[in-house]
């Protein structure tokens, strides 16, 4: 078998590269929803020991993630199999904390990604 070129060995230090176009669409879809997932906490102040005081503490940057994040779900939902469970859970997660956050919360219904998902309750 001859030696992929485009996929550097395990001694250079770096971890093998994978071409895009050999990644499942399940996998770049379920990455992508967990690079939205963690940005939107990060937003939250979830990563802080006290999120009110979080230097990265952006509610309308977090609400843009979460609504991104609750469209792709939604969209891809039939896709996902067994990923479909765990990402819809962090997505009402981080909807409530969002919730939590906000000095004046939206109307059910009318919270971040709630378009796609319906009211968090």
């Amino acid at each position: 078998m001859k030696p992929n070129p485009d996929i550097q060995p395990p001694s250079s230090g770096t971890p093998p590269v994978r071409e895009l176009a050999e990644i499942p669409a399940v996998e770049v879809i379920t990455r992508s929803a967990v690079m939205l997932m963690s940005a939107a906490a990060e937003k939250l102040g979830l990563s802080a020991e006290d999120p009110d005081a979080s230097p990265h503490r952006d509610l309308d940057e977090a609400r843009r993630l979460i609504t991104a994040l609750a469209g792709l779900v939604t969209a891809s939902a039939q896709y996902l199999g067994i990923h479909a469970g765990p990402l819809r859970d962090g997505l009402k997660s981080l909807q409530l904390a969002f919730r939590e956050a906000s000095a004046s919360p939206d109307e059910p219904g009318q919270g971040p990604g709630e378009k796609y998902t319906g009211p968090i309750r």
